[in-house]
């Protein structure tokens, strides 16, 4: 009886284990959604600053409504995954509920510092939602260039108010770039580099 416990303790902590591999190769490990998003903000906040700054044009703003776009696409590709998904694991659903925390924060700050026409708030704010998702999703799935990107975020976050509000946008761009670019590529790679190795290892 002892002994069939224990096996029955060790088979489910091998499932637990299995579990979470799978959520931690599911979630950002590919890199894909961490390079759209990192891409197009960078392509965003540089748009913006050159247009605005250097031509004195406001309407390069408009250029973050790219962001609803991939918003859309983001929504719709995760649904056509969903439906290949036979199995749903904790900690795959916990790093979903912090990207949507995230999303919910992000567009709660914009309209309450739009309302009270606190625009020179925006940007600080946004650098201090950024490293939120970045940091937790870096502890979830063990990743240490997501755990600094986050901690670069809060960074820039404490120096925004000693810079300029038309210089603020670049420290978005810097941030986007050491949180989610960089750790995207870096994931891109780690991804392809154990997918070459699964297929090496099947070809004996």
């Amino acid at each position: 009886m002892d002994s069939e416990m224990k096996m029955s303790e060790s088979e489910s902590m091998q499932l637990i284990t299995s579990m979470i591999n799978k959520a931690k190769n599911f979630y950002g490990e590919t890199g894909l959604f961490y390079l759209i998003w990192g891409w197009v903000i960078l392509f965003c906040c540089l748009t913006s600053f050159v247009t605005v700054y250097f031509f004195k044009n406001q309407n390069g703003n408009l250029v973050w409504l790219l962001i609803y776009l991939v918003l859309i696409f983001q929504v719709i590709y995760n649904r056509r995954i969903k439906r290949f998904q036979r199995t749903r694991t904790y900690t795959r659903d916990i790093n979903g509920f912090v990207w949507i925390t995230f999303f919910i924060c992000l567009m709660l700050t914009i309209f309450i510092c739009s309302a009270f026409k606190r625009y020179e708030m925006i940007n600080p704010l946004l650098l201090v939602a950024y490293g939120m998702p970045t940091f937790l999703s870096g502890i979830i799935i063990k990743f240490k260039p997501l755990i600094i990107g986050g901690i670069f975020c809060w960074l820039m976050a404490f120096i925004s108010p000693f810079i300029n509000i038309n210089y603020q946008v670049l420290l978005i761009a810097a941030a986007v770039i050491a949180a989610w670019i960089i750790p995207g590529h870096l994931l891109r790679y780690k991804y392809k580099s154990e997918i070459a190795g699964k297929n090496f290892g099947n070809g004996f």
